[in-house]
């Protein structure tokens, strides 16, 4: 059962954490080209940011099927996996309640007027620190559950 959880686990965590990680990541440089357009067209950002708030639901699953798997290894209490999932937890609050929402406000006057765009660029330049932060959180998440610092079973 180890194994399926992990295999799900890891699974969901490549093609759910790495899509919205990609597409946060991509969404400030596409906004600031976009915010300083003569003529703007704000269809790369709307899938940017669909992209973002779909995969975004469906990574709930790595979380739940890396909790099955933690549970299955009896590895609840171990260090490594407590700072995982409050880093977990952290990335989370920062793509649901900084990242998403600066993105739906840049996508809001993407498409409008020369002086609306210009409002809201440094709203873009934010969104580069707080994506940032974001894809770190998730790194170093990676790097504790793939070296396990102080796990002592095999």
């Amino acid at each position: 059962m180890n194994k399926f959880f992990l295999t799900i686990h890891i699974l969901a965590a490549i093609l759910c954490v790495g899509p919205v990680t990609v597409a946060t990541s991509m969404f400030p440089s596409i906004a600031k080209r976009t915010l300083t357009a003569e003529t703007p067209d704000a269809g790369g950002l709307r899938v940017l940011h669909r992209i973002t708030n779909v995969y975004a639901w469906a990574g709930l699953a790595v979380p739940l099927f890396g909790f099955a798997l933690a549970g299955s290894m009896h590895v609840m209490g171990e260090a490594w996996l407590i700072v995982s999932i409050v880093l977990t937890l952290v990335a989370a609050v920062v793509l649901a309640f900084l990242v998403v929402p600066a993105q739906a406000g840049v996508l809001a006057v993407a498409g409008g007027t020369a002086e609306e765009r210009s409002s809201v660029l440094s709203k873009a330049k934010l969104l580069s620190m707080t994506s940032g932060i974001f894809a770190l959180l998730w790194l170093v998440v990676l790097v504790l559950m793939v070296v396990k610092p102080g796990h002592h079973r095999g």
